[in-house]
């Protein structure tokens, strides 16, 4: 639908283009101490961005928006490819540096997250979002969090200059094979996605360097007792060679050379100063669950590929909502598959804090995951030989296998043994989920109570505990609170009985 861009007021703009973006899933917490400084607006903490979570329990919110949906693209899956009739809008940088600042002013936001379609070209593209960056920080001093979108085959010094003033910055993986990507997003390749991936893994760990920190981003502190890790250098050889940087994730092919994005011609770029913060708060991607045929074996192993290769902080999935007619995509009645979304994002948190494979978990004879139960606990079920586990003699390592035993409370349990045995409640007081954690475990030799380790046994009663849980993912408009308002489309006429009883009082 064409509408001129001089028509659209910057409310009408705001509304389509915040609108558009609700689709990317790709925020998390900051990973930023920045401290508010004389001259400056906003400061930004690592507690949390984006309707994330602080330690406190503080909700931290984000101006979360596209400078444009307009896209020369024609990705099957997106609301905003070319071939969609829809409102276009496209931000300027000065509408968007306003927005942010009297959003932030107004105690709205704490940060910006911006994405965007490719208008025109992507070092077009980038090169706009390169001046709304760079007048947001100089000319408007503004010192909040700032996630920024790379663009697919945008020029590498506006990426660069791009690293140089964003707290974080992300490029969507989409899907994890080439096959995949040919069919629903053609003008895409997995050669365009991952070169900008590897840039900016490259100046992040230059800039680490430069500062006297390891080149690896820091993993959750507890990582360090774990060996064998799909961070554990000395388990992963390749971590360690430059040469893998341009390696594929599995299950894709050979990328064709892309010859480098002409600029927009719009006059010299301002520079930015060397030797400042280059994405100090990492970077992360996305990949889209139900879109195309990959299996949960496919993502979780790209996922693991691109923590390892690339570094990345995070990981981020996303249920595919059916928007558009097309043969390559489900049907438009097709559900959101939530359930799946939400054991990937179990599975990729084992895989980071956990000490867990992908091959661990999933297969090429077993691709999918159980849906019935979360995948530690399907793994505990398979590996029954090794269960149960003796808390007094256990190392950090078995514990964190165990089901219902966590980070905190494994880090718990290896502490407080050292000066007294541990029984049942005190592994209740330190977290342990004993619900789960009691057919695996036991104390001074003991189980909890009389448990036959037998597989169909536990399998009944932990698919008991996590039934709500995957009912409620799978119906998650099945159910809603009442109201005192709701009618339910009775429109019944009153009686005369009735308005003269309302009227007296006796109703």
């Amino acid at each position: 639908m064409e509408v001129k861009q001089n028509d659209l007021s910057l409310q009408e703009k705001l509304n389509i283009l915040a609108d558009a973006a609700k689709y990317d899933v790709a925020c998390t917490s900051s990973g930023v101490d920045r401290r508010g400084k004389k001259g400056s607006l906003g400061n930004s903490l690592s507690a949390g961005i984006c309707h994330s979570f602080s330690a406190d329990g503080r909700c931290i919110s984000l101006l979360k928006i596209l400078l444009s949906n307009d896209c020369v693209y024609d990705c099957k899956y997106c609301i905003n490819r070319v071939s969609n009739d829809t409102v276009r809008a496209t931000f300027t940088p000065e509408e968007i540096c306003t927005l942010v600042t009297e959003f932030y002013r107004r105690n709205y936001i704490e940060g910006l997250f911006l994405s965007s379609g490719v208008v025109k070209n992507p070092a077009y593209t980038a090169e706009l979002m390169y001046r709304t960056i760079f007048l947001l920080r100089t000319r408007y001093h503004f010192n909040g969090y700032v996630h920024v979108k790379a663009i697919p085959n945008a020029p590498a010094e506006l990426i660069q200059e791009l690293g140089y003033l964003a707290d974080r910055m992300s490029i969507n993986l989409e899907l994890p094979t080439g096959e995949s990507l040919r069919r629903l997003a053609p003008h895409k390749s997995p050669s365009s996605i991952l070169r900008p991936i590897a840039q900016i893994q490259s100046g992040i760990e230059n800039y680490r360097l430069s500062i006297g920190k390891e080149r690896k981003m820091e993993r959750h502190r507890t990582n360090r007792y774990l060996s064998g890790t799909i961070f554990d250098t000395a388990a992963n050889p390749q971590l360690n060679s430059r040469e893998t940087a341009g390696l594929l994730p599995p299950h894709t092919e050979t990328p064709a050379r892309i010859p480098p994005a002409r600029g927009s011609g719009s006059g010299p770029l301002p520079a930015v100063r060397e030797g400042k913060p280059f994405v100090p708060a990492g970077q992360s991607t996305q990949m889209i669950v139900g879109a195309a045929r990959e299996t949960d074996f496919q993502l979780l192993t790209a996922s693991q590929y691109m923590y390892q290769i690339y570094d990345l902080k995070r990981v981020f999935y996303s249920a595919y909502i059916p928007l558009n007619e097309d043969p390559a995509l489900p049907s438009a009645d097709t559900a959101p598959p939530l359930l799946r979304e939400h054991r990937l994002y179990q599975a990729d948190w084992l895989l980071r804090y956990y000490g867990f494979q992908a091959s661990d978990l999933l297969s090429e004879d077993r691709p999918s995951f159980n849906v019935l139960l979360d995948p530690k606990c399907d793994w505990a079920l398979r590996h029954l030989e090794l269960f149960p586990v003796e808390i007094s003699r256990a190392d950090y390592s078995q514990l964190l296998k165990v089901p219902g035993i966590g980070v905190k409370s494994a880090m718990r349990i290896v502490s407080s043994r050292r000066t007294a045995p541990l029984s049942f409640e005190h592994l209740k007081r330190m977290g342990v989920v004993l619900k789960r954690a009691k057919y695996f475990i036991t104390c001074g030799g003991k189980m909890m109570y009389r448990i036959p380790i037998e597989e169909n046994f536990i399998t009944r009663q932990l698919v008991g505990e996590d039934r709500k849980t995957a009912w409620e993912l799978e119906h998650p408009d099945s159910y809603r609170q009442l109201s005192l308002f709701d009618d339910f489309h009775f429109h019944v006429q009153p009686q005369p009985d009735d308005l003269m009883k309302s009227a007296t009082g006796q109703l």
